[in-house]
């Protein structure tokens, strides 16, 4: 008889050589539920740790999740989809995950993509 096959995790991908975030990695892996999710710091992975569809260089830009079908979203969606997974965040996703709000909070985390870089610069 065969052993069905582990349905996977869904995976968020992050930079973990960004101080910022790092520790909000951190305190997202802390809570609970974090146990269901597979945490991929981009910055230490093999390439081949990152599936099909993401760069290293699109994975380090920006964060990304992959759903366990496969599906990848980035940004905004990415942190709302987070939210959503984490039972304590879960109403801040819910809220925040419509399209109409993901249209607000996308320039927002863009901007911060731009103070990102900065923070990032050889001095």
């Amino acid at each position: 008889m065969k052993t069905p096959a582990a349905t996977p995790l869904p995976t968020l991908y992050f930079d973990g050589a960004c101080p910022v975030c790092s520790r909000e990695v951190a305190m997202y892996r802390s809570q609970p539920g974090a146990e269901h999710i597979q945490w991929l710091d981009v910055a230490r992975c093999e390439p081949g740790e990152l599936g099909p569809g993401l760069s290293r260089e699109a994975a380090m830009a920006r964060l990304h999740w992959r759903h366990p079908d496969g599906r990848l979203v980035s940004g905004a969606q990415a942190f709302t989809t987070l939210w959503q997974t984490l039972p304590r965040w879960a109403w801040l996703g819910r809220l925040l995950g419509s399209a109409f709000a993901l249209k607000l909070l996308e320039p927002a985390y863009r901007g911060f993509l731009f103070i990102r870089r900065a923070w990032r610069q050889p001095k």
